[in-house]
């Protein structure tokens, strides 16, 4: 997936990484988050993206970065060898939702997720216009679309409950990138959450 050369959720992201930390980002795309962790950091990184073209940017920025299917699970990685697992704007994409959760915490002490929330009004606005939302979190025509889930900050929340995950944090942005404490799953375009057991 191409992604901007700045995005908010990356910033959260770094926030929430100590120094030296050990983090796997899945679905790297070309490993810009990685990148900034490692230069930011002092993070070892490691990516898995199933796109040779992320791939191939990814290595070209010197990442540690593996060719890998997110729905075939994490069976190469060992239990706990990682501070953070990232899922950025990949979840939605994901067909085994629960079972990319689950691995994420069984190879990771916490998994940080963020997705585009499909209940954010200007999305409403458009579904109830008739036509599926495009936007900066949404960019693609549903004809083009890699989103298999369409899901809300409510969804989410309620299978962490169901699969009793500990929701650490949770920070929801605007098309901006701007932080939305009010209203979250109406007024927040894009949310992130750092989770755990």
């Amino acid at each position: 997936m191409t992604q901007p050369l700045e995005r908010a959720d990356f910033d959260l992201i770094a926030g929430w990484v100590q120094p030296g930390e050990r983090v796997l980002d899945l679905g790297c795309g070309d490993g810009s988050l990685l990148k900034r962790l490692i230069e930011e950091r002092g993070a070892k990184g490691y990516g898995v993206e199933l796109e040779e073209a992320g791939v191939l940017a990814a290595i070209a920025k010197d990442i540690n970065v593996i060719q890998g299917n997110l729905e075939q699970g994490l069976a190469g990685f060992d239990d706990q060898t990682f501070n953070h697992v990232v899922l950025s704007r990949t979840l939605q994409t994901v067909r085994h939702t629960e079972r990319i959760l689950a691995e994420m915490l069984r190879v990771g002490r916490e998994a940080v997720v963020s997705f585009p929330n499909f209940a954010y009004w200007k999305n409403r606005l458009a579904v109830m216009g008739g036509r599926m939302p495009v936007s900066e979190d949404l960019p693609y025509e549903w004809f083009d679309t890699p989103n298999l889930r369409f899901f809300t900050l409510l969804d989410f929340e309620s299978l962490c409950a169901k699969m009793k995950l500990v929701i650490r944090e949770r920070q929801v942005l605007d098309e901006a990138g701007r932080l939305v404490t009010e209203e979250p799953n109406f007024l927040g375009s894009l949310a992130v959450y750092r989770l755990g057991r």
